[in-house]
């Protein structure tokens, strides 16, 4: 187990400045994610995006994010983690602005390439920032109130973007990120070097990037979430599919081969073979959002396209869960604290389970009140699981590697997300017949329609319940806390 020296007088006096400024940049990344998807369609005409142009536009800015996080990470514990936050606000910001006064998809998808790069700099800088500068006894708190500026974002991004594209247009879901953007950088230029370069956690300034597993890293990503993403739209049996799989696999084993020869590799494989809790967490990690992240998706369709709610009544009920997450983050990262990690996230998982099987169970006919109580409950779950499993990863490791392991955990995060949306969309759209999605939305008023999805969201549903069991158990059997340091 990694082991932290106790923060510095200096640090330890601005820490909860230093978590209000990281958990802006928390609540930035997702809420631009969530707040996307609900302009879409109003982008799409105005933009001429075609139906593929508008799956990268989402898929661009995760994918960038994803490919990027573990360098990025490496390469901010060798250098000043604060200074790589702040280029991430800067680029993130004129990223947003370049989106703002996009024309065509093009140049809204380099936009959004942008976007992801300065997402990753957050991504992989943020909760490294908060483990760095507060003590163990104090850390799942902070890490709480991190966890619940993402599912503020999550939270925020649908009825805002709404708002915004219906009374100003949807150059304003991007406008938006301005005047947050420019703030946080003036503040944080002003505050956050100082203290940072007093830390001395970085014993060297000297750049080492393993840049044949970076690129290695790179393909085996793009490899594998490219073809989640549009499988719906390419087909399970298309060759291009198989054939980015295919080279998935192959840059994955090269990528594990150089790790295990490097001088200095991208990824320590000691983390995952040594350092049982890290490898354990972040398994659970990988399996929470591979239960969880399709939920609000498939949940949507069943409201509207199933049972004909409005797109309002929805977005209400939907509101629901991360709503919930946001508000017990905190709580549940503050016992944490004092009862260790272990039993939080093995029972959170278990609620998550709990609240999809019975989002499965409850069938398409089901009143309004039991699905919202069903999704409290995955709400519920998800709290007491993510900042206590957060606290317990970066608790793990050593000083020097604490931006590389939140990048790690981002990237299980990403390829959970693009995992659920193939394994349990793929499962909800199964009884459709060829066109899947696509057929459901021209012909969402049929009732063969409405019924083939019924079937398959039940099965999707109870498939991510199976999935969140095994996450309980991964959390379950990570080992004993052999230190504070390792809840």
């Amino acid at each position: 187990m990694g082991s932290h020296t106790a923060p510095e007088s200096g640090l330890n006096d601005r820490r909860w400045l230093l978590l209000a400024l990281t958990s802006v940049g928390a609540f930035m990344t997702p809420l631009d994610a969530s707040i996307v998807a609900v302009a879409l369609p109003k982008m799409g005409p105005l933009l001429s995006l075609s139906f593929a142009a508008s799956l990268w536009v989402q898929a661009s800015y995760l994918l960038c994010i994803a490919v990027l996080l573990i360098p990025l990470g490496r390469l901010a514990d060798q250098h000043e983690r604060v200074q790589f936050y702040l280029a991430g606000i800067a680029i993130f910001t004129l990223a947003s602005l370049a989106a703002a006064f996009s024309w065509n998809g093009p140049t809204l998808i380099l936009s959004r390439i942008a976007q992801g790069i300065g997402g990753a700099l957050l991504y992989a800088t943020s909760a490294a920032i908060v483990t760095s500068v507060f003590p163990a006894q104090e850390r799942g708190r902070a890490l709480g109130i991190n966890v619940m500026a993402v599912y503020l974002g999550l939270s925020v991004g649908p009825p805002l973007g709404g708002f915004l594209v219906d009374h100003f247009g949807w150059p304003w879901i991007f406008l938006v990120n301005l005047p947050i953007g420019l703030v946080v950088f003036l503040w944080g230029w002003r505050i956050l070097p100082r203290p940072q370069r007093s830390e001395g956690a970085v014993a060297t300034r000297r750049t080492s990037l393993d840049l044949p597993g970076a690129v290695l890293l790179a393909i085996f990503l793009v490899g594998l979430l490219v073809p989640l993403t549009f499988a719906a739209e390419w087909g399970w049996r298309s060759l291009r599919v198989w054939t980015l799989l295919l080279v998935a696999a192959g840059a994955g084993g090269a990528f594990v081969l150089q790790e295990g020869r490097a001088k200095t590799p991208l990824v320590d494989l000691d983390l995952l073979r040594g350092n049982r809790l890290f490898a354990s967490a972040n398994l659970a990690a990988l399996l929470n959002y591979m239960a969880l992240y399709a939920v609000a998706v498939l949940t949507a369709v069943q409201l509207q396209l199933v049972q004909g709610r409005t797109a309002k009544v929805t977005g209400w009920i939907m509101l629901g869960q991360p709503l919930m997450q946001a508000c017990l983050s905190p709580l549940a990262g503050r016992l944490s604290d004092r009862v260790g990690s272990r039993l939080l996230s093995t029972s959170g998982m278990g609620l998550v389970a709990l609240g999809m099987a019975l989002l499965g169970l409850l069938g398409r006919s089901a009143s309004l009140l039991p699905i919202a109580g069903a999704l409290g409950i995955v709400g519920v779950g998800m709290a007491a699981f993510s900042a206590p499993n957060t606290s317990a990863i970066m608790g793990s490791v050593a000083r020097s590697q604490l931006s590389v392991a939140g990048a790690f955990l981002g990237t299980m995060r990403v390829t959970g997300q693009a995992l659920s949306v193939a394994i349990l969309g793929g499962i909800a759209a199964s009884h459709l017949g060829p066109g899947g999605w696509r057929a459901l939305l021209k012909i969402g008023s049929s009732p063969q329609a409405a019924e083939a999805f019924a079937r398959g969201y039940r099965a999707a549903m109870l498939t991510g319940a199976a999935l969140a069991l095994l996450g309980a158990w991964a959390s379950a059997t990570r080992g004993p806390h052999a230190s504070p340091e390792a809840q």
